[in-house]
């Protein structure tokens, strides 16, 4: 792979997108340009470079080697711009420009609207961009660079790269439907729990996490059956009598019967993240400010 001169850093922004997404369709989707102009761009940098960068096998693209060995520097060049930019930009002390924040369902519903609002009210010269996305894929996009704050769950263990504020504590109840036969057990537990199956998010999140720990510290088998990170519809579900489930306290209405086990409790620390080594913009030192 030989340099020369001065690399465009839209042609590097191509490359990291078509790498990331392994789809030329999908990058050019990503980036707002058409698929023709997405390869423009490949063909520039490998001919800048003398290099393949991508082996295309039908409709399958991977990187070569000298692809694996330009990704890491292409991001650190594409952050070290965006990072000038930005203390730049803060230079002025405005707050606005765009601000791209993730948030769960859960979160966004119960807890943001308030913040949505008066920020926004407060800051009309800043552009939102809100995505919904799971707590697993929204820790991906904060150390990826593709969101600058994400409101979510936070995982009992942070990635080295990642700042965690906690801001509430979100706890939790086992429930089920109200005539189920668990809603008139006198003095439930898990042994009975164990019984029916669970109707929880994908093992991964820490919800679930924290549910099969608290089965395994009392040895009890729990028996997840359709998994679904949409918790209206684990609601629906349970409120149905397919099973029960542990839900934030927030969600417990009529449809719904608190399943209390005895000396037994589970929280969630939600809170907001953003990549260490990434100057925050004005946009979002507010926002994170108003959260707290």
């Amino acid at each position: 792979m030989q340099f020369n001169g001065a690399m465009d850093t839209q042609h590097l922004k191509a490359f990291i997108t078509v790498a990331n997404l392994e789809s030329f369709t999908d990058a050019a989707e990503r980036l707002h340009l058409t698929q023709p102009a997405i390869s423009k761009r490949i063909s520039a940098l490998e001919q800048q470079l003398n290099c393949r960068l991508f082996d295309r096998i039908g409709r399958k693209i991977a990187l070569t080697e000298a692809g694996r060995a330009l990704y890491p520097k292409a991001e650190k060049i594409l952050q070290d711009v965006s990072d000038t930019e930005l203390a730049l930009s803060n230079l002025s002390g405005s707050i606005s420009g765009t601000l791209k924040l993730a948030t769960s369902h859960h979160i966004g519903l119960h807890y943001l609207p308030q913040f949505l609002k008066s920020y926004t009210q407060r800051y009309p010269q800043v552009s939102l961009e809100l995505d919904f996305m799971d707590s697993e894929k929204a820790y991906a996009a904060v150390s990826r660079g593709d969101i600058e704050l994400a409101i979510i769950t936070l995982s009992s263990e942070q990635p080295p790269n990642i700042e965690a504020v906690p801001l509430w504590e979100d706890p939790l109840s086992f429930v089920v439907a109200p005539d189920h036969p668990l809603a008139s057990t006198t003095a439930p537990d898990l042994t009975q729990l164990s019984q029916y199956p669970a109707i929880l998010p994908d093992p991964t999140t820490q919800t679930t996490q924290l549910v099969k720990q608290i089965f395994e510290r009392n040895h009890c088998e729990l028996r997840i059956s359709m998994p679904t990170n949409y918790l209206e519809t684990i609601k629906m579900m349970v409120s149905i009598g397919l099973g029960w489930s542990a839900l934030p306290n927030t969600m417990i209405d009529d449809q719904l019967h608190p399943v209390v086990v005895e000396q037994m409790s589970l929280t969630r620390q939600l809170g907001c993240i953003h990549h260490k080594n990434r100057t925050l913009s004005n946009a979002a030192s507010a926002f994170l400010k108003a959260l707290q």
